[in-house]
């Protein structure tokens, strides 16, 4: 490995960032994730918590227990963060982290059924799963009868403007962190693949009633749009959006339905947001081969979630495209769940040598610090990272 000089001294992690996104050498490779989930924060904080614990934020919020996972959020987060002195990047916008319902918010809770089972007042199904800690609907008796049409989405829609309390995480991790750290908060939605109806029957209606998605997906541009000037907080550097768009074998929908149905509404979107003056970044897991020129064309300025294990090799992905758009990723997570100390000091070694060279890359895992990653593990990669993180 060779050190090349970037040219910049003492500059702090959000510097470092934007240095890298410009496609730039920073002082250091920076380093951030996708989300933290709790079990690795609870490790690292020494107690117990709300913070990406997903089915847990859930049902205390179900059961009223609003405040007590915010102020939770709040005080972990950034305790967090702060005992995470290498880590550049903080990511407010990910779930079970940021927005939360108002204040003095009365919920309509699902009937629980049974321990990890409930039911709403429209017969929809919610499991809570061991594997991911998270709780998702299962079975919706609607999902196939529900009449979706163009009139569910009229153009002259008018939207209300969000009540100002669902920021009180935001803004306080803003307050405490963002002089330093480089802070991916809130927008408007983003609007890609658009679902109707959930993911099996959204696809089928690309095939059924293209008009319908089409109409849908003005309607949530222009309702994004709309709400990118209230969730756009002050202090905010960037946004990092999370859909998927491919499974390991290639990308959900033909890349030519994806330039006519997803790229015009992600150019507009992405120009929206980019005129706050905001980065913004693209989660996508799977394996986005047949898609990444669009990825570029739409205008995001980094590329995370790069998966190993579907074929997105970060050597390969740095030669096409480390000239066009900045790359983060590097750590498999599959090695940080299963794997050895021996594969994750392997990831770290092979991204430095390939995915840093010339600057424009950014450390982290593959996807983010999820559920069941080993301690041992995570902490080896952040050491192994600090023996490098000069090295380009």
């Amino acid at each position: 490995m060779i050190f090349k000089e970037s040219g910049l001294r003492d500059v702090n992690s959000k510097e470092r960032v934007k240095a890298a996104l410009q496609l730039k050498i920073p002082d250091r490779v920076p380093y951030g994730e996708f989300a933290i989930d709790y079990d690795t924060v609870e490790r690292i904080l020494g107690h117990e918590t709300y913070l990406r614990a997903k089915a847990k934020s859930q049902i205390a919020f179900w059961e009223g227990r609003r405040d007590e996972v915010v102020q939770s959020w709040k005080e972990d987060f950034v305790e967090l963060y702060k005992k995470l002195d290498c880590v550049d990047i903080v990511n407010i916008g990910c779930m079970a982290s940021g927005l939360v319902p108002p204040r003095n918010y009365k919920p309509d809770p699902p009937k629980r059924i049974d321990e990890n089972t409930w039911i709403d007042s429209r017969g929809r199904v919610y499991k809570f799963s061991e594997i991911t800690q998270d709780i998702t609907v299962v079975e919706d008796p609607a999902k196939w009868t529900e009449e979706i049409s163009i009139e569910d989405y009229p153009e002259d829609a008018v939207f209300e403007r969000p009540d100002e309390s669902i920021f009180e995480v935001v803004d306080y991790v803003i307050e405490k962190l963002g002089d330093e750290k480089y802070i991916l908060g809130t927008s408007g939605e983003e609007v890609g693949m658009v679902l109707l109806g959930g993911m099996d029957r959204g696809l089928m209606e690309y095939m059924l009633h293209p008009e319908v998605v089409k109409a849908a997906s003005k309607y949530f541009v222009k309702r994004a749009n709309f709400n990118d000037e209230y969730y756009i907080r002050e202090g905010t550097d960037g946004v990092l959006w999370g859909q998927d768009f491919s499974y390991k074998n290639g990308p959900m929908i033909s890349p030519e339905m994806y330039r006519e149905f997803v790229l015009p509404v992600h150019k507009e979107r992405v120009a929206h947001v980019k005129s706050y003056g905001l980065n913004v970044l693209k989660h996508a897991c799977g394996n986005n081969w047949l898609i990444l020129d669009m990825f570029v064309e739409a205008g995001f300025d980094c590329y995370q979630s790069i998966q190993p294990t579907a074929g997105m090799d970060i050597k390969e992905v740095k030669e096409k495209y480390g000239d066009k758009i900045c790359l983060w990723g590097g750590v498999a997570v599959e090695h940080l769940v299963s794997g050895t100390r021996e594969d994750v000091i392997n990831d770290v070694r092979y991204a430095i040598k390939y995915a840093a060279v010339n600057g424009g890359f950014i450390m982290g895992s593959s996807h983010s610090i999820a559920v069941g990653c080993k301690y041992d593990n995570y902490m080896t990669m952040l050491d192994e990272f600090e023996r490098l993180r000069y090295c380009y």
